[in-house]
């Protein structure tokens, strides 16, 4: 890890990280499983999909999922099913529970001493609502969506793309899964894991990180500060 002080770009991943998205997208995943499937599984397990790699694409972690528990389907159908349930009518289904998780009061300091980026498994229309609903998309220099890469991660194209060329000792990366570590390591930038303490994720994931390159796990994005001070 270079010096703290050298820190000139702070990449973003969003969900778990500056999105609580336990109500929204994991919901989405377990309403999904339940309606194909017609069982209730436990959402910590969906920790442990996301500690293998590969799994970063939430419709491609529920496909599976239905899959392993003996009911075949395609994955574009659970993709349309999944929507529903994210989406709603209007705009009014799980998606209204998200939650910002760092205050723009942090995103201000931070922008003052770093470039802010965002490197996301998000496409463009679940990002953008989300940046304009919260008043933060201005925070943001470079924004890369799932939509704006060919290869999604664990391949590191998309924290490539925010670099544009410069030093990744530079840059800081935070994210909260495996494949998130995986593309900062690819990339060549140091990566913090972000996991809140006391919780489920943090007891099944938290040492997935660090193995797989994180110097620390920090509770909450907003810690950030600290630990470049």
């Amino acid at each position: 890890m270079p010096a703290k002080l050298a820190v000139q770009i702070v990449i973003f991943d969003m969900d778990g990280v500056l999105v609580d998205v336990r109500g929204s997208f994991h919901r989405s995943i377990l309403e999904t499983v339940y309606h194909f499937t017609g069982r209730r599984v436990p959402r910590d397990d969906i920790h442990r999909w996301k500690n293998r790699s590969g799994y970063n694409d939430d419709w491609r972690l529920t496909t599976d999922w239905i899959c392993q528990l003996g009911r075949r389907v395609h994955y574009d159908e659970v993709k349309a099913q999944f929507h529903k349930f994210y989406w709603g009518e209007n705009g009014t289904g799980f998606v209204t529970s998200e939650r910002w998780l760092v205050p723009r009061a942090t995103l201000r300091r931070l922008a003052r001493r770093a470039e802010l980026g965002i490197f996301t498994g998000r496409t463009r229309q679940e990002l953008t609502p989300t940046l304009a609903r919260f008043g933060v998309r201005d925070y943001f220099h470079r924004v890369v969506t799932t939509d704006d890469v060919r290869r999604s991660k664990p391949d590191p194209e998309g924290l490539l793309r925010i670099l544009d060329g410069r030093d990744p000792n530079t840059a800081i990366y935070l994210g909260d899964n495996v494949d998130d570590a995986l593309a900062a390591r690819a990339a060549g930038v140091p990566f913090l894991g972000v996991l809140p303490h006391g919780s489920s994720a943090r007891r099944l994931r938290a040492a997935r990180l660090r193995e797989s390159g994180a110097p620390a796990v920090l509770g909450h994005a907003r810690e950030l500060e600290k630990w470049l001070r």
